[in-house]
């Protein structure tokens, strides 16, 4: 399962790991799991998520020494989850780095805000706008939303991570290999038949004339791009 934004919950806890992973999972985002701090680290480098829900208190490591370390080497935004609830803790690890902190037993609604919330943060970060309009389509990055005239699309996970990546970098031609790697892996990288197919049934649910294609333009033998604006 790849989407748009990967999510790294660190926890040496299964019950608690159960209890995010299915609230992630229903919200729409992808997710890998890891349960010490090797495993984390290891992620980290394999998996490149987009938000990362630390423990603290791990195994092999006390969390607040992989804080720093996690920063130093990712962009991705940082929220301990932990049942140290004390000030001071809260605050070590906000100095070292963290982006949000949230205090357990959590609430489910509280903690796909705050993620949404870093998700915001990132999306402006990066230059791109939080919806991007492209004809009569509006693609939601934040709530991973997709509407027509005001009627929500509903496109699998391929398809919205497909059309999220150009939404991501309107009027920009993306590469077959860098679409692959980002939605399928690194490993699917010759494979651009895939991407055919997703293109395919996507612009069947979003173009006017899907025979014709104006939203999503394909530039023979080097990617595609989205034409974003009021076309």
């Amino acid at each position: 399962m790849s989407q748009s934004f990967k999510l790294l919950i660190v926890d040496d806890e299964p019950h608690i790991r159960r209890l995010i992973r299915t609230t992630l999972t229903r919200a729409g985002y992808a997710v890998v799991e890891a349960e010490t701090a090797r495993e984390a680290m290891e992620a980290l480098r394999r998996d490149k998520p987009d938000v990362i829900l630390l423990d603290l208190g791990l195994p092999d490591r006390d969390g607040l020494e992989l804080v720093p370390l996690i920063k130093q080497s990712s962009t991705a935004t940082l929220i301990v989850v932990s049942a140290r609830g004390a000030t001071e803790q809260k605050v070590t690890a906000l100095d070292l780095g963290a982006d949000d902190y949230v205090t357990k037993p959590f609430d489910t609604d509280e903690l796909l805000a705050r993620v949404r919330s870093g998700l915001r943060r990132q999306v402006q970060a990066a230059g791109a706008s939080e919806v991007v309009r492209a004809g009569d389509v509006e693609i939601d990055l934040v709530n991973r939303q997709v509407r027509r005239r005001g009627a929500e699309i509903h496109l699998t996970p391929k398809e919205y991570a497909f059309l999220a990546e150009l939404a991501k970098h309107p009027g920009r031609v993306i590469t077959h290999p860098h679409i692959l790697k980002t939605v399928w892996g690194s490993s699917m990288a010759h494979h651009v038949e895939y991407v055919r197919v997703v293109v395919r049934n996507l612009r069947q649910k979003i173009e006017a004339d899907p025979a014709r294609p104006a939203l999503v333009v394909n530039e023979l033998g080097v990617g595609y791009r989205l034409k974003a604006g009021d076309g």
